[in-house]
C-alpha cells in the first residue's frame, strides 16, 4: 500500500500541475474543434440522400435559421485531422488543402422560408478539402474541390 502511494502521488502532482499549466486557449480550441466536428463530421452515414441532409442538419441544430449550406465529411476523425499537418498542404489565406479527397455531402436550402421546417437537396462526391486549422486542429470548413475526372 505505502508503494502505491509513492507511485500515486507524484504521478497525482504532475496531472493536477498539467491542468494547471494548461493555457485556456487550448480549451477554447477544443471548443472550436468541437463545433466542427458538430458541423461538418458525420463518419459513416446511413444514407445521403435528401431525407439525410433533412434529418442531419436538424439534428446538429443548423435548422434555426435554415442554414443555406453545410456540408459533411464522412471519414474518421484522425484523416481529417491530418489535413493540419501531414494530409494538408498550405492554402489561401492560412487555409489548408486536403492531399486526398473525402467522401463528402453537401446539403443546400432549397428554398422557402428560412424558418424551419427546412427543405435540402444532397449532393454527394469525392473531394479534396479545404479547412482552417489552429494548434493542429480543423476549426473551419472553407469548401471542397472537385477533383477533375
Amino acid at each position: 500500500m505505502s508503494y502505491q502511494r509513492e507511485i500515486l502521488g507524484p504521478l497525482l502532482l504532475v496531472f493536477v500541475l498539467g491542468l494547471i499549466v494548461t493555457p485556456s486557449t487550448l480549451a477554447q480550441n477544443d471548443a472550436r474543434y468541437i463545433k466542427f466536428l458538430t458541423q461538418h463530421h458525420h463518419a459513416n452515414p446511413t444514407g445521403q440522400n435528401d431525407r439525410y441532409c433533412e434529418s442531419m442538419m436538424r439534428q446538429r441544430g443548423l435548422t434555426s435559421p435554415c442554414k443555406d449550406r453545410n456540408t459533411f465529411i464522412h471519414g474518421n476523425r484522425d484523416n481529417i485531422k491530418a489535413v493540419c499537418g501531414e494530409n494538408g498542404n498550405p492554402y489561401e489565406n492560412n487555409l489548408r488543402i486536403s492531399i486526398s479527397e473525402f467522401q463528402v455531402t453537401t446539403c443546400r436550402h432549397i428554398g422557402g422560408s428560412p424558418r424551419p421546417p427546412c427543405r435540402y437537396r444532397a449532393f454527394r462526391d469525392f473531394r479534396r478539402i479545404v479547412i482552417a486549422c489552429e494548434n493542429g486542429f480543423p476549426v473551419h470548413f472553407d469548401e471542397s474541390i472537385i477533383s477533375p475526372k
